[in-house]
């Protein structure tokens, strides 16, 4: 199975340099003059990595042969993928793949709460993609203050969500002052 460890985004000047949508937690590592990455589709690599910085937690790239404006367009919304069976597997991070299919349960009755059904990749954070019982389709924050338990061998996911997150209980929604636009001695 291929992993995405980056999508090339928008470019950034005129020499061929284009922005990184980074998703592995490594790009220190990954992303380094000389790596060569597979690509989705296929049609647009293999990709040399021939520069690379990071300006501010935001990472930059140019590759051999796109040396240009134009030619860093043609790349944009190319993801730059590897093998997940050249990857070694880390103990606290999954991959979308594992994550599909697992059952989420809650964490205080074991509840079901519904099936993960993706993972999508937010700026603030991952979120898990819940399709509940009622066929709702809730974004779960991928924090583990949400989603303490991740138990791919035993096929589900514990969640611990605030009220009103979840579709089906819309009804204990809790809303603060703050968003409601209202000062507390006004409610």
């Amino acid at each position: 199975m291929l992993l995405t460890v980056a999508r090339i985004g928008r470019p950034h000047g005129l020499r061929g340099e284009v922005a990184l949508d980074v998703r592995t937690d490594a790009p220190e590592d990954r992303l380094v003059v000389g790596a060569t990455f597979a690509t989705e589709p296929a049609a647009a690599g293999p990709l040399v990595v021939a520069q690379v910085r990071d300006a501010q937690g935001r990472w930059y790239a140019t590759f051999e042969g796109a040396d240009d404006r134009s030619a860093a367009e043609g790349l944009r919304g190319v993801a730059l993928v590897v093998d997940s069976d050249d990857e070694p597997h880390d103990d606290d991070g999954w991959y979308p793949h594992e994550l599909v299919g697992l059952r989420a349960e809650h964490v205080a009755d074991g509840r079901v709460l519904g099936e993960v059904v993706g993972l999508e990749h937010l700026p603030a954070h991952d979120v898990l993609v819940l399709r509940e019982p009622d066929g709702a389709r809730t974004l779960v924050p991928f924090v583990e203050a949400i989603v303490p338990v991740v138990d791919v061998a035993g096929g589900r996911v514990a969640l611990d969500p605030p009220g009103g997150l979840l579709a089906a209980d819309a009804a204990n929604l809790v809303v603060s002052d703050e968003t409601r636009g209202t000062a507390p001695d006004e409610a």
